[in-house]
């Protein structure tokens, strides 16, 4: 099984805060933020309202974690400020280590509610502009944000656009990469017995100019052992409902058909996996379909994929 990748964004190198506090950072906006750079609101206008800008920016970015503070945002005694994430984790100033009170900022506060900013995600093809409080919100459904890793055989962490994640699997992580929208592959263990997270290789179609990726796995549904084939759309749900599928799995005069609709990958494939949604064959089933002795799983799955009618 091919091992995971790295992460394709580089993080700019963390703050003295973090060795002296033992803090990790979590989703942090590297030090080139485009909120550096924002025009956003121009304060004062021409260039001198773009440098005001750029310093409330500043101002709002935790000097720990160096995200975006929102209220409530906390400050030391002698004015430092910090998030409220960041305050849980710490009991003096990052800046000058006086011992922190439960003071607020709210001057900052009041500024931070008065600015427009853009989503997070503008580097990926978002251009709205939001309040503060509404920015926080869309950006946890944007539409453009970057997609998790689909591989299911590693604990990969990499996010990115569709077009980034495509590559990191084909280079990172060995995946198959295929054209076309009809498929008929084979799936061999010598030991169908062992159905603990028994991945097979993910499998990626070229389709439509859409990638869509097959998985095939052995787990337990309570105590039954099963295989189970499913589809996953590379993209948002909206555009997953576009498309329809069809898995078939037989022999010797019988046959299993599923046809779906494929998840998108925001589903997760655990999720998609424990909701039982694709083509479920029983082991016994599945080593009748294999032949022989029924001591080796050798079944073939065929697919195909359409795009349904407007």
């Amino acid at each position: 099984m091919a091992p995971g990748g790295s992460s394709y964004q580089d993080i700019g190198d963390s703050l003295n805060a973090y060795a002296d506090y033992g803090i990790a950072p979590k989703n942090a906006e590297s030090k080139s933020s485009p909120f550096r750079k924002s025009t956003a609101v121009n304060i004062i206008g021409g260039n001198h309202g773009t440098r005001a800008n750029t310093a409330v920016h500043e101002l709002l970015e935790c000097p720990v974690c160096m995200n975006l503070m929102y209220p409530p945002i906390h400050q030391c005694p002698n004015g430092h400020t910090l998030c409220l994430k960041c305050k849980s984790k710490v009991h003096v100033c990052p800046i000058c280590r006086h011992e922190l009170g439960n003071i607020r900022c709210l001057a900052l506060e009041k500024i931070a509610e008065s600015l427009e900013l853009p989503c997070r995600n503008q580097s990926f093809g978002c251009q709205d502009i939001f309040t503060y409080h509404s920015r926080l919100r869309h950006e946890q459904n944007c539409r453009f944000r970057p997609y998790n890793c689909p591989y299911a055989g590693s604990e990969c962490t990499v996010t990115g656009d569709i077009q980034s994640l495509v590559a990191h699997l084909k280079d990172d992580h060995k995946v198959d990469m295929h054209d076309g929208c009809t498929f008929n592959h084979r799936y061999v263990k010598s030991n169908p017995q062992d159905v603990e997270n028994a991945t097979w290789m993910l499998t990626v179609f070229n389709c439509f100019g859409h990638q869509f990726c097959l998985h095939f796995e052995a787990f337990n549904v309570g105590v039954a052992p099963v295989y189970m084939a499913f589809l996953r759309f590379m993209g948002d749900d909206d555009d997953a409902k576009k498309f329809s599928y069809s898995l078939e799995v037989g022999g010797f005069g019988r046959k299993l058909l599923w046809q779906g609709v494929p998840r998108s990958i925001r589903d997760s494939h655990k999720t998609v996996r424990d909701s039982l949604d694709g083509l479920l064959i029983q082991r016994s089933m599945a080593l009748f379909f294999s032949g022989g002795d029924r001591k080796e799983l050798k079944l073939k799955v065929a697919g195909r994929i359409w795009r349904e009618p407007l």
